[in-house]
């Protein structure tokens, strides 16, 4: 009887048993997050995160734009359980002409948010290194990736889907509130920032309140003045195509050619499309809707292209797709406010001819985030700006090195009627082709995989000595030997300006910087 008893027991602790188990593992279902704009302009999305649920009253950190350092920021500040209201003008899938390549330092910095999962599915293409022309001569410099992941590269897609991948990973958290409106002004209460006013999709007049406001609103920002001391440059245009129906050169690999005025780009943006971006220095472009502009590409610049790319060029011009766009530098100038922060191009930008602008905003968003992590409250705005300074000193190293060798690079690669400046031209390319440190030296140092401001200055001037070695040799003359001193002073011209609009003791002596010490404040 009582062995019966057991028996019937442990029959009715396994039914039990398994029916709390179907209900516990089976009962609710999980969905993989999804993005859908509504009609009144919010993001929504499913997801099975365990993050903290958004709600207006908690919000923690307010973002203006999600472009890629405005999404890739909500998400990375969202994992960290802060509660994020990311704003955004146009959460359509954007359309540019740059942006488009993400060197190998810059992938790794994506590897560390957790957001290496957005170069998927969006046919990227694998970059391994560039192959630079000049006067019917190329060489191959690859990016010194051997000691690696396999997976480690660069990348190179269209702008707008990476994008939408991110705004898509971001808005997957519950703590994120991703919503499509324009915001108009900071809300600034005695001297602190305490969010934004904007309009919301519908037209509607809101505000959105939080302790600390980031603002990632692009190049084009019109909410920087008041967190900076805006400095914008505009060097050159670039003019875009996408050629068709081609192949590179060298598969997997961005082109440069020294071309005359100035460099052209060729690189794959997915596996039947091709970048074609020509530089045209000054603020202005021939006009497209008068022919001015066809008629400049087919005279001038497809001389100068590679016999492989010559007819799907041509056939780009042809079919009359020509898109242009200024290109904008502004050294970082941040007057430091509290409650609010500058980031993306909104805060810096560089010459995009070395394709290192998301490095440079991802890598800023890993200092940002280490920064914020021992934080628990962000209320206390002046102790929070005092301790956010040391985000500018220690960003230093790896932004200067990309601003600086970007503005550099675009100014030997251009042509001049200057000999010293020609020479100097010849001098960078026959040096890059020597292979060893010298190829790779530079090319770490462009894919960001050895941001080092001093490596920066050495290989710069080894560039110029090599020239001048190169014009004293067999036989020095007078007029060389005028050559070579005035190669010499241009390119101190050159790179001394970019060095001190970036800081010359932030970029190469932090340490000396007392923000750079800050401790977390005790909020």
């Amino acid at each position: 009887m009582v062995f019966d008893q057991y028996v019937l027991g442990v029959i009715l602790a396994t039914v039990f048993s398994f029916v709390f188990f179907f209900f516990t593992f089976f009962g609710k279902k999980t969905n993989r997050a999804s993005m859908e704009v509504t009609s009144n302009g919010f993001v929504k999305v499913s997801s099975n995160n365990l993050c903290e649920e958004y709600t207006e009253e908690n919000t923690d950190v307010v973002i203006v734009g999600a472009g890629v350092a405005g999404a890739a920021l909500a998400y990375t500040l969202a994992k960290d359980g802060r509660r994020v209201h990311v704003i955004e003008r146009d959460l359509n899938e954007p359309d540019r002409i740059v942006g488009e390549l993400l060197q190998p330092g810059g992938y790794l910095k994506l590897m560390e948010l957790g957001l290496e999962d957005c170069v998927d599915k969006i046919d990227a293409q694998k970059v391994f290194g560039y192959a630079l022309y000049k006067d019917g001569k190329n060489t191959k410099l690859s990016y010194p990736l051997e000691k690696f992941h396999s997976d480690v590269a660069g990348r190179s897609f269209h702008n707008g889907r990476f994008i939408q991948r991110m705004r898509e990973k971001a808005a997957s958290l519950p703590n994120v509130r991703l919503e499509q409106g324009t915001v108009t002004s900071l809300l600034e209460e005695n001297g602190t920032i305490k969010g934004v006013q904007y309009k919301n999709k519908a037209g509607k007049e809101l505000t959105s309140n939080a302790p600390l406001t980031i603002v990632c609103d692009g190049c084009f920002s019109n909410l920087r003045r008041n967190l900076c001391n805006p400095q914008v440059d505009v060097p050159s245009c670039f003019v875009g195509l996408i050629l068709e129906n081609c192949n590179l050169p060298y598969a997997n690999h961005g082109h440069v050619i020294l071309g005359d005025p100035s460099p052209l780009l060729f690189y794959p943006i997915s596996s039947t499309e091709i970048r074609c971006l020509v530089d045209v220095p000054g603020q202005k472009v021939p006009s497209v809707a008068n022919g001015e502009m066809a008629n400049y590409l087919k005279t001038v610049v497809a001389p100068q292209i590679p016999p492989e790319l010559l007819s799907a060029f041509l056939a780009a011009v042809e079919k009359g797709n020509i898109r242009s766009m200024t290109n904008r530098t502004m050294p970082a100038s941040p007057q430091p406010t509290p409650g609010a922060l500058l980031m993306g191009d909104a805060f810096n930008m560089r010459h995009p001819l070395t394709g290192g602008g998301m490095t440079v905003a991802l890598s800023d968003i890993v200092v940002l985030r280490d920064l914020l992590r021992p934080l628990r409250d962000l209320n206390d705005g002046e102790s929070l700006c005092n301790y956010l300074e040391s985000f500018y000193t220690l960003r230093k190293p790896v932004a200067s090195t990309i601003n600086t060798l970007a503005g550099a690079l675009y100014k030997v690669f251009c042509a001049s009627p200057d000999p010293a400046r020609q020479e100097m031209r010849r001098a960078c390319f026959d040096y890059l082709s020597l292979g060893g440190i010298c190829s790779t030296g530079p090319i770490a140092l462009l894919s960001g995989l050895n941001p080092r401001p001093l490596s920066l200055v050495l290989h710069f001037f080894a560039v110029a000595i090599y020239g001048v070695g190169r014009l004293l040799l067999p036989f020095p003359s007078l007029k060389r030997i005028w050559i070579g001193i005035r190669l010499i002073l241009g390119a101190a011209g050159i790179i001394f300006p970019i060095i001190k609009s970036e800081g010359v003791r932030q970029m190469f002596f932090p340490i000396t910087v007392p923000a750079y010490y800050r401790a977390p404040p005790v909020l």
